[in-house]
């Protein structure tokens, strides 16, 4: 038997997980010290944050409703010079990865805490990597200021989660969990979070999509997520992560879908460099073949399947693996551009995975 040897890093953070435990939004509020909240949001999601708002009370300072994917630096700018016009002394991000991807753009240059409130599956709410996006190009960073003080997980606030989006977001998720079981510096607690994640999200996602107001899949689904994140937060990233950045900040594409389209290819791509994983992902979700039943589960839940679907030209597949093949991060099978120009190309068109030559 192998003598045990890794490096566990635990990532401070308070999480409150239950239906109906959004009740507790003032205490947390109060617990952090904080007298001004500057509550954060999408534009599609300005309703709920009114009604975080109204349940603050006098320690809502305000409200910013302009958080968009990939977080562009100007959009990081504008919400920074609200919070410091207002005072706020802390950040309220209700919301999904592109909402409390800017709680941390403003908690990076001012040390603002940040309550986090997932309404998707993304886990940003988990880690201290954020992300900023100019000029076409998206720059990610690790910082632990941004690293969010609270979380609130209440499954009756993703009751509302259009079922594409909800499938598109857990598959998001799982992808944090895939990768963190072969990550570089993973180590046994993490990984058997990673599987619990797994396995939790395969067995959430298509009670989701069999019945939308089914509360315990919501919570399962929401739980897998929870694990995932701070996975992610937790060890780095490798190749599918590389690729899903590239395509979302020089080409436009939406985060959730981009990852659930490019997972099963890049498990392909590692499967015969991480053999100890991909049986630890098969058998979270109950198959044989990793990469294959990741497909098969997104093709079940009607998830995208094929980049073209999310608006990639082909005349594009060059230019994205000659961003991704530039600077890759770490992966367990050496990065070749002909290698990714391949996975890309299964990807665009949506064919069952394979491992690329």
């Amino acid at each position: 038997m192998a003598a045990l040897d890794f490096v566990y890093q635990a990532r401070a953070g308070r999480v409150i997980f239950g239906a109906g435990s959004l009740q507790h939004l003032g205490r947390e509020v109060l617990a952090l010290g904080a007298e001004r909240a500057l509550v954060l949001c999408t534009p599609e999601q300005r309703a709920s944050a009114e009604m975080i708002a109204a349940r603050l009370g006098p320690r809502a300072a305000g409200l910013f409703d302009q958080a968009a994917m990939h977080v562009p630096i100007e959009v990081a700018r504008d919400a920074r010079a609200l919070a410091a016009r207002l005072n706020a002394d802390c950040a309220v991000a209700i919301g999904g990865g592109s909402t409390i991807g800017l709680g941390k753009a403003i908690a990076l240059e001012s040390g603002l805490p940040i309550l986090a409130i997932p309404t998707t599956y993304a886990g940003s709410e988990m880690t201290p990597i954020y992300g900023l996006s100019e000029a076409g190009l998206k720059r990610t960073g690790t910082d632990l200021r941004v690293l969010p003080r609270t979380v609130i997980y209440d499954p009756e606030l993703t009751l509302t989660l259009p079922v594409p989006m909800a499938v598109a977001s857990g598959i998001n998720a799982m992808a944090h969990a895939a990768e963190g079981l072969y990550a570089r510096d993973a180590n046994p607690v993490t990984s058997l979070m990673a599987e619990e994640a797994l396995r939790a999200l395969a067995a959430g996602l298509p009670a989701v999509v069999a019945q939308t107001d089914d509360l315990g899949a919501r919570g399962q689904a929401l739980y897998g997520a929870w694990l995932a994140g701070s996975v992610l937060g937790s060890v780095g990233m490798a190749l599918h992560h590389k690729l899903c950045h590239t395509l979302g900040g020089s080409f436009g594409l939406p985060h959730a879908q981009t990852h659930t389209v490019v997972l099963a290819h890049a498990l392909a791509y590692n499967a015969g460099a991480a053999p100890q994983a991909m049986a630890r992902i098969a058998r979270a979700l109950g198959v044989d073949d990793a990469a294959l039943g990741v497909y098969e589960l997104a093709r079940r839940c009607g998830a995208p399947l094929a980049l073209r679907e999310l608006g990639l030209a082909e005349a594009d597949l060059d230019r994205a693996a000659d961003i991704a093949a530039a600077n890759p991060y770490w992966n367990p099978r050496p990065i070749a551009r002909a290698g990714l120009r391949s996975l890309l190309q299964a990807a665009f068109e949506g064919a069952p995975p394979r491992a690329p030559h």
